[in-house]
């Protein structure tokens, strides 16, 4: 008889490991059965246990399966040699030879043909199972015993396995939480509690250094059974990562008032964020800043200082993408509907700013609004270009001033702590982030209203 103490002690321990009772149980009872087997069974033979709990006894029982003549086929009776002993065969005759027959071999151990079968139950049908008593036994040899700890643990395994499954596959796409157990090939594993996580060094920020038992926030985008157990990837440069922490401090976008339409991330140097507002009297730019810029500040420096332009999605391809290219000031913008291009012209002195250092900021608006963007200077010169990768292309002499430009422009962002305020005719502040200021120290939000101004003057 099994010991109950030891039992309740271990499925304790197991259901503060999320295992029910009903699995620690079936895999008792699934060990037994096979350590029976092992012990007293025949070849062929299905055996099933069931444990009971309250009373540490097992009752054992032989399983055979009601089947047709369609379902089987019955081997031959062998030939015999000289000795009277069965002459081997490669094949048996009775075997079927289409490899569309599915048919399986019939075995009396595990099988009963249906007529047989409602000899005993008359309603019994195809497909169903006659359960027959087994005398029941409780010693069992070592390696009978052996297996049965083997099956347990494995059985276990299993239960730890879809109780892991279910918890994390409902979760993907959210932000979780977890300690840095080990860095490993430039892989970081991070300690969940009750399962464990990978960072690959591709999801990772560059830069970004951790220590053994640092509290690491990241997001899970990938939950996967394998041989190993199972697999939980999650990420810290997946632009989603960006979203679910603004959700997590403005409660705008959370409950839906306002929606991010797109990101374009290059992670731990720079991000544009287009956010749309489907309340109209909803400012979209200025919930996910916040008040003096708390909301954008505090996701910032969960990226480790990664700088975050907000800019207010429109339809208006034009205006969105001369949105995108804030800081810089646009004179025109021209769409190429066919070619899915678009040229924008600048005066001299912003077209380092659109440009960016070695192309950073065309080719995060590129991303940002999906189009080509192609940089003019107010002659109609070529400036800077991208293609459908993304790639920017930029004139020498245009890059070094795009590199001193950026150089200054960062300078002046950590002098004024890349956040301005402004004052409503109320009296009332509204703070307005801006992670690259012009030269005039216009806020993106001011620059954009000024710039929409301007177009509907020009239309006007």
């Amino acid at each position: 008889m099994i010991d109950l103490k030891v039992v309740n002690a271990a499925l304790g321990e197991f259901e503060e490991r999320g295992i029910s009772r009903e699995s620690v149980i079936e895999a008792i009872g699934t060990a037994l059965a096979t350590a029976y087997k092992k012990e007293y069974g025949k070849r062929g033979q299905v055996v099933r246990a069931k444990f009971d709990i309250n009373t540490g006894t097992t009752e054992f029982f032989q399983i055979k399966f009601v089947v047709d003549e369609e379902r089987v086929w019955f081997p031959s009776e062998p030939e015999l040699d000289e000795n009277g002993q069965p002459i081997p065969q490669e094949q048996d005759a009775n075997a079927p030879k289409d490899e569309d027959d599915e048919r399986v071999r019939f075995d009396p151990e595990k099988h009963i043909l249906v007529e047989d079968a409602r000899r005993i139950k008359k309603d019994v049908e195809v497909d169903d199972e006659l359960i027959f008593p087994l005398e029941t036994h409780e010693d069992f040899g070592r390696i009978a015993a052996q297996t049965a700890k083997q099956v347990i643990i494995q059985k276990i395994r299993e239960a730890e396995k879809i109780s892991i499954l279910g918890e994390f596959e409902g979760r993907e796409g959210e932000v979780i939480s977890g300690t840095v157990q080990r860095m490993e090939r430039g892989n970081i594993f991070l300690d969940l509690g009750r399962a464990q996580a990978i960072m690959p060094y591709d999801e990772q920020i560059p830069g970004e250094r951790f220590r053994q038992g640092e509290r690491v926030r990241a997001y899970l985008y990938s939950v996967e059974e394998g041989p190993r157990g199972v697999m939980i990837r999650v990420s810290r440069s997946h632009p989603r990562f960006l979203v679910k922490l603004f959700e997590q401090e403005a409660p705008e976008l959370a409950s839906g008032v306002i929606e991010i339409r797109a990101v374009a991330r290059e992670p731990g140097s720079r991000s544009k964020v287009a956010v749309h507002a489907l309340d109209e009297h909803t400012d979209p730019v200025g919930a996910l800043v916040g008040q003096r810029g708390v909301r954008v500040s505090t996701v910032m420096s969960e990226l480790g200082g990664e700088k975050i332009d907000i800019i207010e999605w429109s339809e208006e391809i034009a205006h969105f993408i001369e949105d995108a290219l804030s800081p810089a000031k646009v004179l025109d913008v021209q769409i190429d509907e066919d070619e899915h291009r678009a040229e924008v012209e600048v005066s001299e002195d912003q077209q380092s700013l659109a440009i960016g250092r070695g192309g950073q900021n065309v080719r995060l608006a590129a991303k940002l609004t999906g189009w080509r963007i192609d940089i003019h200077s107010a002659e109609g010169d070529s400036v800077a270009e991208t293609n459908d990768e993304g790639a920017v292309t930029i004139n020498d002499n245009t890059d070094e001033q795009a590199e001193d430009a950026t150089t200054e422009q960062t300078e002046k962002d950590e002098e004024t702590s890349n956040v301005s305020k402004d004052e409503d005719t109320d009296g009332k502040d509204e703070s307005k982030a801006t992670e690259v200021d012009d030269t005039d120290d216009k806020e993106p939000a001011a620059q954009a209203s000024d710039k929409k101004t301007k177009a509907r003057d020009k239309k006007d």
